[in-house]
């Protein structure tokens, strides 16, 4: 099962926390990265058991999960970017007096009122998530949708594909298998997409790559590297330092 998968299908406690328990192992829900119960790992000379590694992992990686989450495409967490600025002040454990001043906000009373709407959508929320587990137990003729990746980029219809149409653009564009040649790049947005994250998945979790490896990696896949290794960055599949030394998995 790949990230999107188990970051999308994860309970709330296990959302909040950051990471699953797969058997013996520790996933971490934001990128991947694993490591197995059992094993202690070495970090400046401390000896860390499996799962305190990994919440290491999540603070050193990623800040916090709160960061990760923030961070999302607005298409995802559902918020305006003036309701993502105050809750990451909030967050941050500003006062109301700090919050007026760095964004301007007139008086007190306006920002017990955002609390309120934020308090609001929490509430909205909570409902909605409660009708629409209700609903899976009823709507037997209700599609399989894809996963939208959590740090794409731009989530519009493109993402709108069920399983059997991935499976589909697959077999049509990988005829020797997904770790194949491509047998032409798509020109379509949404073959295209899906295209790129199964190219994106030849890539493991954590680790950094330099430009000639991303491109002998590309290779396997398609003549055009360049293209490639442009898209996936736009769409949000991989991330890279700005000089082009380092790139890895979003």
């Amino acid at each position: 099962m790949e990230v999107s998968e188990l970051f999308w299908s994860a309970s709330l406690e296990e959302l909040k926390q950051g990471y699953v328990q797969k058997e013996d192992q520790f996933i971490c829900l934001l990128c991947g990265s694993s490591c197995v119960r059992g094993i202690i790992y070495p970090v400046d000379g401390l000896l860390y058991e499996a799962e305190r590694y990994i919440r290491l992992h999540i603070r050193i990686a990623h800040q916090s999960v709160f960061d990760y989450l923030i961070q999302l495409d607005k298409k995802l967490t559902g918020l305006t970017e003036h309701q993502n600025s105050l809750l990451r002040l909030f967050y941050q454990e500003r006062t109301d007096a700090q919050i007026q001043q760095e964004l301007g906000i007139g008086s007190a009373s306006t920002i017990r009122n955002h609390r309120f709407v934020l308090k609001e959508k929490e509430r909205q929320s909570k409902v909605f998530l409660a009708l629409m587990e209700l609903l899976k137990e009823k709507d037997r003729h209700a599609p399989r949708f894809v996963d939208v990746h959590q740090t794409a980029t731009m989530v519009d219809e493109r993402y709108n594909v069920t399983v059997e149409e991935r499976d589909r653009i697959v077999n049509t564009y990988f005829p020797n298998g997904k770790d194949g040649l491509l047998k032409t790049f798509p020109s379509k947005q949404k073959n295209k997409l899906i295209v790129l994250r199964e190219i994106a998945a030849r890539f493991r979790p954590g680790r950094t790559y330099s430009e000639p490896e991303v491109n002998e990696i590309l290779k396997q896949a398609h003549d055009d590297y360049v293209t490639l290794r442009r898209y996936l960055i736009e769409y949000g599949f991989l991330k890279r330092q700005p000089d082009g030394s380092e790139y890895w998995l979003a």
